[in-house]
């Protein structure tokens, strides 16, 4: 008889316990990987922050100009052609586009100190970008034209600028073209004459309306945050701790209320009476029209009269003339790159 063995036992390879510690580079990594999710939503936090600080003061350009709901395709089609007709200047040489350019995606003006007329004279005055100028709270640098239809009207005739002899000058020229027959017949279906000076003028205040640039700032303050570089949220920081939106505030950061030039330290240009060649009040005494700041970057020189060439030197000159501050130059640095920022996008300057 056979007698089994039945202790017997089987040797398997022992099974590690679990590790309760991280391994040093998981621990690593998720550290990083928590400190970057802080660092995310710090920078998430002041952003916002920023944004909620800029808005008290300024908002994003509208979409539309007051006025343009009344505007149609056929009258801004008229406008257009009108804008960059040289037969409205008296030696067909000058359009409103040859001071105001925005053919070539150009800034609005031509950065000239002052622009030459038809016969080669120039005002006393730098020609402002016509970009989002319909959001202005009137025209010129002296407020002296109500709105863009005023506006139009003023350039033709006047003896510096196109230099036509009269209105009726201007009307017989149209009525020669043998474009505009038609073209007015369209925009201004209920006239029984509709060429006429009133119709040019409202033609082109149509076409105007439609130059409204967008730029990153806009979308900062329309919530994205990459729209802006760190060196522009900086910059915007300063604009709004120094003072600057006092005057510059408001859609296109301007162009809403008439400051003297030299607030607190004086201009040294003082030859130009500002406001109050147009009203004769003392108190508009070397007032102007505040800029606006959209496009500020593409649209040197500076100031009403175009003396100041370089963007650095007319934010040192505006601190220290409107707020009696002057600037640490990297604060001027930060100043003009957020300045930058409200380039509307693909404009350029003219050279």
């Amino acid at each position: 008889m056979i007698q089994m063995n039945t202790a017997f036992s089987i040797n398997l390879p022992a099974v590690p316990r679990p590790n309760r510690r991280p391994r040093p580079c998981a621990l690593l990594t998720g550290l990083l990987l928590a400190g970057s999710l802080v660092s995310v939503a710090t920078t998430a936090s002041a952003d916002a922050e920023l944004r909620a600080a800029a808005l008290v003061v300024i908002q994003p350009l509208p979409d539309n100009m007051p006025g343009a709901e009344h505007d149609t395709a056929a009258g801004i089609a008229l406008g257009k052609a009108l804008y960059f007709d040289t037969r409205l200047s008296e030696n067909h040489s000058q359009s409103c586009n040859t001071c105001h350019r925005v053919d070539d995606n150009l800034a609005g003006m031509d950065n000239e100190p002052t622009s030459p007329g038809a016969f080669a004279k120039r005002g006393d005055r730098n020609s402002p970008t016509v970009w989002n100028a319909g959001f202005h709270l009137a025209q010129f640098w002296d407020g002296r034209a109500e709105d863009l239809v005023e506006q139009a009207k003023g350039p033709v005739l006047n003896p510096v600028e196109m230099a036509m002899p009269s209105e009726a000058v201007v009307v017989e020229r149209l009525e020669a073209a043998p474009e505009y027959p038609e073209l007015f017949r369209k925009a201004f279906p209920g006239d029984a004459n509709p060429i006429n000076y009133e119709n040019m003028a409202h033609a082109v205040a149509a076409f105007e309306r439609t130059l409204i640039s967008r730029d990153r700032f806009d979308d900062f303050l329309n919530g994205q945050d990459v729209a802006l570089t760190s060196k522009e949220k900086q910059g915007l920081k300063v604009f709004l701790d120094s003072g600057c939106t006092t005057c510059h505030n408001g859609p296109v950061m301007g162009a809403n209320a008439y400051h003297k030039s030299g607030l607190v330290n004086p201009y040294e240009f003082q030859k130009d009476k500002g406001r109050f060649d147009a009203t004769q009040d003392e108190d508009d005494l070397h007032k102007f029209k505040v800029p606006s700041l959209r496009n500020v970057a593409l649209t040197y020189p500076y100031f009403h009269n175009g003396k100041v060439p370089d963007l650095n030197d007319a934010v040192k000159r505006m601190g220290w003339m409107q707020l009696g501050t002057e600037f640490a130059q990297p604060d001027v640095d930060l100043l003009v790159a957020f300045l930058t920022s409200l380039n509307g996008k693909g404009l350029k300057p003219v050279k």
